[in-house]
């Protein structure tokens, strides 16, 4: 049994009305699963996934290979507690439908465990966040002196990442 749905609505939180953001009240999304045999009862895991993910884990699952053009990974090692150690640490976001009814500006972004950058690139706007003391996201912390160097390893891993999915649009 596989239990997801869509992100929810923000209740006025940031001052917003949507769900398209990449703020985490909508970016998460619930992912329970059963089966018995094979995920241990009551586990847990904090492990970074993705709904790209589903996919190649339903074709594990029945034992087949998924094409090399598909972007998730398997989730079949996590539902039986085995972390391979090239799991990824960071998730890539990306919103491009604007204009639009929603009325949410194009962006895209990173986020890991304790950080997340985001970039509304037409208007070439950057927002990062540190997760660990702002979990509501209300302090940018973009352009402090204080996280030069982790702004600096985001912005280099958010291109790395950008060149792994093959990213492209003008403001790269």
């Amino acid at each position: 049994v596989v239990y997801t749905s869509d992100q929810g609505f923000y209740l006025g939180e940031h001052g917003w009305f949507d769900k398209r953001f990449m703020y985490e009240e909508s970016f998460r999304t619930p992912l329970l699963m059963q089966w018995p045999g094979e995920i241990p009862e009551a586990s847990v895991n904090s492990d970074l996934v993705s709904n790209l993910d589903f996919a190649q884990t339903f074709l594990d699952v029945a034992g087949v290979k998924a094409p090399d053009r598909m972007q998730g990974r398997s989730l079949l090692p996590l539902m039986r507690g085995k972390t391979p150690e090239s799991w990824r640490d960071y998730l890539y976001y990306h919103y491009y439908e604007f204009p639009a009814v929603h009325s949410v500006n194009k962006h895209e972004g990173i986020t890991g465990e304790r950080y997340k950058l985001i970039h509304f690139y037409e208007l070439d706007e950057w927002e990062m966040y540190d997760l660990e003391n702002d979990p509501m996201e209300m302090n940018n912390v973009y352009n402090h002196p204080e996280y030069d160097s982790i702004q600096a390893s985001m912005m280099d891993r958010f291109k790395r990442i950008k060149r792994q999915y093959g990213v492209i649009h003008p403001r790269n």
